[in-house]
């Protein structure tokens, strides 16, 4: 498993077979996939799938483990406002949001960028939002042992608004905590710090 690229890299053979399928659907569906619209659309949707799903070939353990430096330092890291894309996988739709993420360092601690790198290999795979929570606050807390873990995400499901209910305007909040964070006096300093605006 490759650490994190941010690179469009595509296996040919399997990029191929992809695209393929995609022309069966905008077939099916009723679309000419010889027009001249839809003549690269199986090949641009075989990619931007591809892309979508990269996080199952990268390793977050290794993501973190690459950048963890012995440090003294045992207060509240906080890394909010993570911008977050991901694909529903009961109908394939995408879910956008922000994770909020916070960790109480236990003798170590972890370069910035690498929490929001954690968050895309979770988010590029096919998840419900339960699981990416779940997903991204383990990781870390297995990985760096900190003394508490924190994971709040909120994001808007296009199965919601394009589909079934309908609803433009609902938001999913869904959390973690682990360690001290379990402690109501930490837990709601935390939150207050993500709904603050400090600037």
């Amino acid at each position: 498993m490759s650490s994190y690229r941010n690179l469009e890299e595509y296996n040919l053979e399997i990029t191929d077979e992809v695209r393929s399928r995609y022309s069966s659907i905008i077939e099916e569906i009723g679309e000419n996939v010889e027009r001249e619209g839809l003549i690269k659309t199986p090949e641009r949707a075989a990619k931007a799938m591809l892309f979508l799903t990269q996080g199952y070939k990268q390793d977050a353990v290794e993501i973190l483990k690459g950048a963890m430096f012995k440090e003294s330092y045992d207060d509240m890291v906080i890394i909010k406002d993570i911008e977050l894309y991901s694909l529903c996988e009961h109908h394939m739709l995408p879910f956008f949001g922000k994770a909020h993420i916070a960790y109480i360092p236990n003798g170590h601690i972890v370069g910035l960028s690498k929490i929001p790198r954690v968050v895309d290999v979770f988010a590029r795979r096919l998840q419900v939002q339960e699981r990416l929570t779940h997903d991204i606050l383990e990781c870390i807390n297995t990985t760096l042992k900190p003394k508490g873990v924190a994971v709040v995400i909120e994001a808007s499901h296009m199965c919601m608004m394009m589909r079934g209910v309908q609803k433009q305007n609902s938001v999913t909040t869904t959390s973690g905590f682990r360690g001290q964070f379990e402690k109501i006096e930490t837990r709601n300093e935390f939150l207050k710090l993500i709904s603050a605006k400090l600037s």
